[in-house]
């Protein structure tokens, strides 16, 4: 049957697929509106299982929080490459996905993927379709939530990297953006020592043990140099103990309490594309 310019423009503006794999997917599915939609995300499908050995390690990382800065999300979008990584359509997809993270507060990405996206299709579907049309890989890559008394998002110029901090009081913008700005730049693996878990602990300890054996020390005094490495690696590598970024005489602890006695993060989630 004749497909008209006006039925392959509806169903662009529909999936966003190209002018030709919309028309084809007309004509297969008899004009059937509907169909074609179905027909463009078995397409998808049929790209996603073609290209499920590849690597999806560009993309987009957003924190957004809501207007009452009481939760925050971030989300990784990703792809194969940066040219799709930059591309406008893509970032407003990745956006409209951080965005429904945002208002519906999903417990983790697969029951994201089963949210609507506008109401007549998943979010998964919508991925579906976005592969059939992009041709590359296309996955969350990364989803979580914070909530807390205050909370900052940040994205770092670029889009590769995002952090969401929560307070456990109110803090003015200044403080909240600075706080997440370091936690950007010096990627704490914890917000305090008491927070790293016990298989990283381990493995920085065993780390400092076999590095000061080899530099030859007695082994009686490894166990108490492999300690006092491990309280460097907490200085460097947990929020509250590093040094402030703006001022290095102070730590960020210190730092906070010289805003208000009892100030102190409460949650802290970072994601960046490596």
């Amino acid at each position: 049957m004749a497909i008209t310019a006006a039925e392959v423009n509806k169903l662009r503006q529909q999936t966003g697929a190209g002018m030709m794999d919309c028309k084809k997917a007309l004509e297969e599915s008899n004009g059937d509106f509907e169909a074609a939609v179905d027909f463009l995300r078995k397409k998808g499908a049929k790209v996603a299982a073609n290209r499920a050995d590849r690597d999806a390690k560009e993309g987009v990382v957003l924190a957004k929080t809501t207007s009452d800065n009481k939760t925050a999300v971030v989300v990784s979008v990703n792809c194969e490459t940066d040219f799709v990584a930059k591309n406008a359509e893509f970032i407003e997809f990745a956006e409209n996905v951080a965005k429904i993270a945002l208002d519906k507060k999903p417990a983790d990405i697969d029951a994201l993927k089963a949210l609507p996206y506008n109401g007549d299709v998943t979010v998964a579907d919508k991925f579906m379709e976005q592969i059939g049309k992009i041709g590359e890989k296309i996955d969350i890559g990364y989803y979580s939530i914070v909530n807390a008394e205050q909370v900052v998002g940040y994205i770092h110029p670029g889009n590769r990297l995002a952090v969401a901090v929560g307070f456990n009081k109110g803090v003015s913008a200044e403080v909240a953006k600075n706080i997440a700005m370091q936690a950007a730049a010096m990627a704490p693996v914890a917000i305090d020592k008491d927070d790293v878990d016990k298989t990283t602990i381990e493995r920085e300890l065993e780390i400092a043990r076999e590095t000061t054996r080899a530099e030859g020390k007695p082994e009686d005094m490894v166990e108490k140099i492999a300690q006092g490495k491990l309280n460097k690696f907490y200085k460097d590598s947990t929020l509250l103990n590093q040094e402030y970024f703006i001022d290095n005489k102070m730590t960020v602890r210190q730092f906070l309490q010289s805003v208000e006695k009892d100030l102190t993060v409460s949650a802290l989630k970072r994601y960046s594309l490596s």
